[in-house]
């Protein structure tokens, strides 16, 4: 019985690598999506358009954009999660490392339901105010802050989103307080802030440009290490308060149970995508360091370091979980 059991646990294990074969030989039989769980216009959104559009020069079909937003990143994420049919792709964010730590009941595991398929890049954000804010550099803002303990707002993309973390860790370091107003994108905390309803946003530096260029909106300073090569000029966090660093990132993730031939066709996909000149232009005005020859592993690795980075930071700051 154990023989005749082993030899049927052989026969249903190769008839399902054939299958997976046979499918990933075949696919895509239909549009690939890439599920956005934030509002279009905002940074992760123009970022997986532009690689869409340079994907879909490589296929027969195009390949489509889907934003759910709702509950963080929540309803999108969970939306990929179920759509196990090799065509859906979840663009997840900093946001997706942190989710276990904000929400209770999760309709899905961030690490158990999903496969890594690439790192896209990485995307420093910038400190904004609104322009006729009473401060003109990171060090003005924090004294504000200190004046007035409670009394500055920030907006953000949503509760555990990158501007919201980026704003927890400066708080964290800096020691003051400020009011944080989740919105459903960036897109809409960033109109606010021109409008003058709140005060501050990190925002990414992929969107953030355009206003600074265009003078909306004053730039106090950049959250990486590196000054950035398009605003020579500005001043990074860390020359302020040693040892910040924040950005977002957007990788492309598969619902757990996509063939592997699938995902190692969609990561060539990608890869190639990203060494697109077109594509590489566009990005670079974006701010946006992409990730070359990216691997799913590596994409494990990179996801796993920063769910280790951020979730310590949401809980020092006694952010309570929520149901989503």
């Amino acid at each position: 019985m154990n023989r005749r059991l082993f030899l049927a646990s052989l026969a249903a294990t190769a008839a399902s690598s054939s299958f997976a074969q046979q499918s990933a030989a075949s696919w895509p039989t239909k549009p690939i999506r890439f599920i956005v769980p934030y509002a279009a216009g905002g940074p992760t959104d123009v970022a997986a358009r532009i690689l869409a559009e340079t994907i879909s020069q490589q296929l027969p079909r195009q390949v489509l954009i889907e934003n759910i937003t709702g509950a963080g990143t929540t309803v999108g994420t969970a939306r990929a999660a179920s759509a196990k049919d090799g065509h859906n792709f979840l663009i997840a964010t900093v946001a997706h490392a942190v989710n276990a730590v904000l929400y209770t009941n999760l309709p899905f595991d961030p690490v158990q339901d999903f496969r890594s398929v690439a790192l896209l890049g990485t995307v420093p954000q910038i400190v904004l105010v609104k322009k006729d804010f009473p401060a003109t550099s990171l060090a003005d803002l924090i004294a504000v802050a200190r004046a007035k303990p409670g009394a500055l707002t920030y907006g953000s993309a949503g509760i555990g989103s990158a501007q919201h973390l980026a704003a927890e860790l400066l708080a964290s370091l800096a020691k003051i307080n400020m009011v944080h107003v989740p919105y459903r994108g960036s897109g809409p905390a960033v109109t606010d802030l021109m409008g003058g309803q709140i005060d501050l946003v990190i925002d990414s530096a992929a969107t953030g440009l355009s206003h600074i260029r265009g003078g909306a909106l004053r730039a106090l300073a950049v959250t990486t290490k590196e000054r950035l090569s398009a605003l020579p000029d500005l001043p990074t966090a860390a020359e302020t308060l040693p040892g910040y660093e924040a950005y977002t990132w957007n990788a492309i993730l598969a619902p757990a149970g996509t063939a592997p031939e699938i995902v190692a066709a969609m990561n060539g996909m990608t890869n190639t995508a990203l060494s697109n000149p077109a594509l590489v232009k566009r990005f670079e005005e974006l701010g946006i360091a992409i990730s070359k020859g990216t691997t799913p592993e590596a994409t494990d690795a990179f996801i796993a370091a920063e769910m280790a980075k951020w979730q310590p930071v949401l809980r020092s700051a006694g952010i309570a979980p929520a149901a989503p």
